[in-house]
């Protein structure tokens, strides 16, 4: 039973740290992972890393191949396009809960994580703030602190996974951002719209912001033959 309980750990370690790093860019869209590699460099079992590779493939974020392994998970203009319009449809059919059994311990955890988010962004130039771990960390907690009052767990669950996937996208787009983009007010249009109850402003200023972010991708050379970050 032991030895069970230290494979799950090592598994569900290796699959945060191989999905962190495919979040990051560090393992970039296409990329092949060396299994044998990945575990000198997690100093992690073969058998966790296999784990990891299997659980990461059923979310989408890598791809197995039969006698090629895995590799990171391409992204595609079509892929970015469906991605989109599903996470608006689901961010606002949360929200639209949320608002409806909201109270006001909801309405100060959305204040608190703006809060920090901002101070967060405030602390370097735009898109270098934008590219740090603390800055992503309370992105991704304003944007749940905003459907936390949702009841219904299975979508949020979808919502979540919705979510993963479209960080993926999302990080690759803030190099790519130019200084006209004013996140920081996007955030506070879509804040200010739940703390209403206006759920019409709400779900437009959500959809504005996750096309923004589309639309810094698509006009960019990565989803181009050979394009990338650099």
């Amino acid at each position: 039973m032991l030895t069970t309980l230290t494979k799950r750990t090592q598994a569900e370690t290796a699959c945060d740290l191989i999905r962190t790093e495919i979040l990051d860019g560090r393992l970039p869209p296409g990329a092949k992972l060396n299994i044998k590699a990945l575990e000198e460099r997690l100093d992690l079992s073969l058998g966790a890393v296999r784990e990891a590779l299997s659980r990461l493939a059923a979310e989408g974020m890598v791809v197995a191949e039969s006698h090629r392994g895995y590799h990171v998970t391409p992204v595609s203009k079509d892929e970015l396009l469906d991605l989109t319009r599903a996470r608006v449809e689901m961010e606002c059919l949360c929200l639209g809960q949320a608002m409806q059994h909201g109270d006001v311990e909801w309405e100060t955890r959305i204040v608190a994580a703006a809060h920090r988010m901002e101070r967060l962004q405030s602390l370097a130039p735009d898109v270098e703030a934008r590219s740090t771990a603390p800055w992503n960390e309370a992105h991704g907690e304003f944007h749940e602190a905003l459907v936390s009052a949702c009841p219904n767990q299975w979508l949020l669950r979808m919502r979540h996974m919705l979510y993963e996937q479209s960080e993926r996208y999302r990080r690759l787009s803030v190099p790519l951002s130019s200084d006209e983009r004013d996140v920081r007010h996007e955030h506070r249009q879509i804040m200010e719209a739940a703390l209403r109850r206006d759920s019409a402003e709400a779900f437009q200023a959500i959809e504005r912001h996750l096309l923004a972010t589309a639309q810094i991708i698509l006009r960019s050379p990565l989803l181009q033959p050979g394009g990338q970050v650099q």
